[in-house]
């Protein structure tokens, strides 16, 4: 029996880490979210159970206001959640957001790119690691000697190879392959 009672805890603890793993970097409200559609629950009326203004929970559902640890208890209590979950994902979330505010100052050289590049978008608000994809197919499409040279500069070779969206629609597929085969001695 207890071998059984052993084996359990290490499932629930083997399952309950590889849902921390898919979770990292969740806001805490965007699972309550999900938990409250799922389970049908009205977030007003929880909150009202559980003691809590519902503004509270609504902004903590919103991301726009970080859980803390009693609100967490009484949610995870009120749920049948494992205790700690949400004050874990808020962790995890508060250091992707860390990791975030990081990134935004390893950017590339803003002053090197063309307004008329990023026409539809304000150059300034582009998170060049999320949307690496659609920046190094733009800059390789439409972008200069300059503005080529800095994002190579800024990703390397291999992150603009890996990110690379050839397609034989595309009017600017000739454009791309010269560039990459001028700047990274890359046949595509």
């Amino acid at each position: 029996m207890l071998l059984f009672v052993n084996l359990n805890k290490f499932v629930y603890f083997c399952v309950m880490n590889n849902m921390i793993e898919i979770l990292k970097g969740v806001h805490p409200g965007k699972f309550l979210q999900r938990e409250f559609g799922i389970r049908k629950i009205k977030s007003g009326q929880f909150a009202e159970s559980i003691g809590e203004y519902p503004q509270t929970l609504s902004a903590i559902i919103r991301g726009r206001r970080a859980m803390n640890t009693p609100l967490s208890l009484r949610i995870e209590k009120a749920l049948g959640l494992e205790e700690g979950l949400l004050m874990t994902l808020q962790i995890y979330y508060d250091i992707a957001e860390e990791k975030h505010k990081e990134v935004k100052v390893d950017s590339p050289d803003l002053s090197k790119f063309r307004s008329a590049l990023f026409w539809d978008t304000k150059v300034e608000a582009i998170n060049f690691l999320e949307h690496r994809r659609f920046v190094i197919n733009r800059v390789l499409e439409r972008g200069n000697e300059e503005e080529v040279c800095e994002i190579i500069r800024f990703y390397g070779r291999d992150v603009i190879i890996s990110n690379l969206s050839l397609t034989s629609k595309s009017p600017f597929e000739n454009k791309v392959k010269q560039n990459l085969k001028k700047y990274l001695r890359y046949d595509a």
